[in-house]
């Protein structure tokens, strides 16, 4: 079968307030027929409706899912993959802007940001085109009696069900996405009910490249529904999961009944160091937007910052200035840095934390409060905030908030940081700022984290891994290592005497 022969349902116009789930090539609405609200987090507004999948969903995504990976998908050869994602990267190209209004509008990320991202998410695309045909076994000499061939095949793992957070929607889905497509595997795509439609416009654009139908089937639903039964669903061969510790955990459990393989991107709270060497003018608007960016709302959100003494008083003063300055609104306009938090179960999330910082004795230096003047009224606006004076067993210091949230604490020694930056359940990511290249070096290594960026923050390569230690989660998504999560190794034994 041809690429060009697969195309099987017309493009679903986006502009209608109804959305539909996309299953087997097909766009139908959700066997029960209930629906779900998604909201413009900056208005308020609804913007869409779309279905409230469940078990029944998830059953015929995956048998359509299972029926293509063992049909017309398997017999691709990885070149053709290749050609497949090198198309699906032109057309995200193409509908750019689209994506990225859809992905403001749906959970609030500036447009200055989700239009930036552009060469983050189509650079992965073609990285993984690029592994497609780089996938190989090897031969391995043996020591058996006798002549025997011995060799590996590297084959995919099967049907993959994908369970993507309301963060980042566009990247979670293509980290999905791409490597199952480049390995030979099918996915049931199960988005975050806060931000969905981002999700179902990926679809339409599968479908416009021509991807066979049943390879990528999208099924939008709540975590409880549609998510629980991805989980536990016996036809499913692997889950990969972004999103909190807590809901991990959740799916672990879930997926115990068939032993499928597990991939987690999980919660952090990441540790930022700046030593009194580092350059300020560079570390305070870094140090900054590793947490305001998004407001907050980023799993390597680097909200304990843990500063040299000598320069703490400094460096806390420069980081108010600088968050004072940032501009909060619509996430549609241009000029908006600090867009809305996704909903109002989320800002009463954070509003609780902003009470805790104070209550528990820390000094709130900027921030603080929720932003009601004005357009932004209704929707759901918190002022990116900078708390001082903040030990280390207090709830900001400790727990995973996804909110602009900065919490500055002083140390004296370089041992006393590493030691309180290590002193977390989480290890997703770090920051550290210094001149120094053996500080550097001495602290990259001992941070126990899948991530750190030294003098810079928020550097994803689709080349390199990227990945958790501890209660961040286990699996990597980047570089080779990324594409192993979706294989099986098969060992082959011939005798030819």
């Amino acid at each position: 079968m041809t690429i060009a022969q697969t195309s099987v349902a017309l493009r679903q116009p986006i502009d209608g307030r109804h959305r539909q789930i996309f299953v087997d090539g097909a766009w139908v609405d959700a066997g029960s027929g209930r629906t779900l609200e998604t909201r413009n987090p900056a208005t308020g507004t609804v913007i869409a409706t779309v279905p409230r999948g469940d078990r029944q969903d998830i059953e015929l995504a995956v048998a359509a899912a299972r029926k293509a990976f063992d049909g017309p998908w398997s017999r691709f050869k990885p070149y053709e993959r290749q050609v497949l994602l090198l198309r699906i990267a032109d057309l995200f190209e193409k509908h750019w802007e689209e994506i990225s209004r859809s992905d403001t509008s749906d959970m609030g990320m500036p447009i200055v940001r989700t239009l930036a991202n552009r060469n983050r998410v189509i650079g992965m695309l073609r990285y993984y085109a690029g592994m497609a045909t780089s996938l190989h076994g090897e031969t391995i000499e043996n020591s058996l009696p006798g002549e025997i061939v011995s060799f590996t095949r590297r084959e995919p793992v099967g049907v993959v069900g994908a369970i993507i957070p309301w963060n980042a929607p566009t990247a979670a889905s293509v980290w999905k996405i791409g490597p199952a497509l480049a390995t030979g595997c099918t996915v049931v795509l199960k988005p975050s009910e806060e931000a969905p439609l981002t999700p179902l416009l990926i679809a339409d654009i599968m479908n416009e490249a021509g991807v066979p139908k049943g390879v990528v089937n999208v099924v939008t639903g709540t975590g409880a529904e549609a998510g629980a039964a991805l989980a536990e669903h016996m036809g499913v061969d692997k889950i990969v999961f972004t999103g909190s510790t807590a809901t991990g955990q959740s799916i672990v459990r879930a997926s115990a009944g068939n032993l499928k393989r597990v991939s987690l991107e999980l919660g952090g709270k990441s540790p930022v160091i700046v030593c009194a060497d580092a350059d300020l003018d560079r570390a305070v608007p870094v140090a900054a937007m590793s947490v305001f960016a998004n407001s907050g709302q980023i799993c390597i959100a680097g909200s304990r910052l843990f500063v040299e003494r000598s320069i703490h008083d400094d460096f806390v003063a420069r980081l108010a200035a600088y968050a004072k300055g940032l501009r909060v609104g619509d996430g549609i306009d241009p000029a908006t840095e600090i867009g809305p938090l996704v909903s109002e179960k989320q800002m009463q999330r954070v509003a609780s934390y902003l009470e805790a910082g104070t209550a528990q004795g820390a000094t709130l230096v900027t921030g603080g409060e929720r932003l009601t003047e004005g357009a932004l009224a209704a929707g759901h606006f918190v002022a990116p905030t900078v708390f001082a004076g903040v030990s280390d067993d207090m709830k900001i210091a400790r727990e995973e908030i996804f909110g602009p949230i900065i919490s500055a604490l002083p140390f004296d020694t370089l041992d006393e940081a590493v030691e309180r930056a290590n002193n977390t359940p989480y290890g997703l990511a770090a920051g550290v700022f210094t001149r120094d290249i053996a500080t550097a070096h001495r602290l990259s290594r001992r941070i126990r984290a899948g991530s750190v960026w030294v003098n810079t923050y928020h550097a994803i390569d689709p080349a390199v891994p990227f990945g958790g230690y501890k209660m961040s989660g286990y699996g990597r998504e980047g570089g080779a290592e990324h594409l192993d999560e979706y294989l099986n190794t098969k060992g082959v034994f011939i005798k030819i005497d």
